[in-house]
């Protein structure tokens, strides 16, 4: 008998490869096994799932630090919560759009103040009668996005103080856990108190501020800091995320004025 995954020979007495990892399948498929895969995967106290949904706001320290130093099968790995995150945001997004779509639930004093000012007429961000439907159709994106950047303020802050136990590519796996669980939990609760008609900023406000309150606990657990070091690592982070963020729109302001002093003739020709 061979193994079904990677075609390595086995003996009968196996139940899992000792090549692949993969679990030794003897039985044909049936709804029973079907329903208790479903159930190990995604219903079960015990599953990983849940455990590190968690553990992240238990013990972060546990699950990102195990991560980095290759405990990978006691958790659930970061680019598959990633892909988790990203799934409920697309429900998210598809539900604000088509059922919890009434306009009354995503009005903002301070946004339509803005939106009178002399040129944010078009602001699709500040347009009321928008729904946000366009922000909306790439939330997914603009988090993906996202992640670079708040990745390179953290390690950028820890360079810069000494705290170097972490590269680049281990500051983008905090990064993502934090940034996942920050959606997974922020999804669930936007589609709850939708549901009961409460305010969209109403609730993006107290979600703010549960998650740089939890950004402050991620920080200080995972690189066991005490809480003045912390908070100075906090404020530094933030700043240089905004000064990254800064650059960035800098950078792309000039490419783009560039390209269209390079094209002048084409528009105007296209005038």
């Amino acid at each position: 008998m061979n193994c079904k995954n990677c075609d390595i020979p086995l003996s009968k007495s196996q139940r899992y490869c000792f090549e692949c990892g993969a679990r030794v399948i003897k039985n044909r498929l049936t709804i029973k096994t079907l329903f208790h895969q479903i159930n190990a995967g995604f219903l079960s106290v015990d599953n990983k799932l849940l455990k590190t949904f968690m553990h992240l706001f238990s013990k972060p320290e546990v699950v990102i630090n195990g991560f980095i130093d290759g405990t990978r099968k006691k958790y659930m790995g970061v680019i598959q919560y990633l892909a988790i995150a990203l799934t409920l945001l697309g429900l998210q997004v598809f539900l604000m759009e088509n059922v919890f779509n009434d306009p009354d639930m995503y009005t903002s004093t301070f946004l339509e103040e803005m939106a009178k000012k002399p040129g944010q007429e078009n602001n699709p961000f500040l347009n009321p009668n928008s729904k946000f439907s366009d922000f909306n159709s790439f939330q997914s994106l603009y988090f993906t996005i996202s992640l670079p950047f708040s990745a390179l303020a953290t390690w950028v802050a820890f360079w810069v103080v000494g705290f170097r136990q972490f590269n680049f590519t281990e500051h983008i796996v905090l990064n993502i856990y934090y940034g996942a669980q920050v959606t997974i939990f922020s999804t669930i609760i936007y589609i709850a108190t939708l549901a009961f008609g409460i305010n969209y900023f109403a609730t993006s406000l107290f979600i703010t501020i549960l998650f740089l309150i939890y950004f402050f606990h991620v920080l200080k657990r995972v690189f066991k800091m005490s809480f003045l070091m912390t908070f100075g690592m906090f404020i530094l982070t933030g700043a240089t995320l905004g000064i990254a963020v800064g650059i960035t729109l800098i950078i792309i302001v000039i490419v783009g004025f560039i390209f269209v002093l390079m094209n002048k003739e084409k528009f105007i020709t296209s005038i």
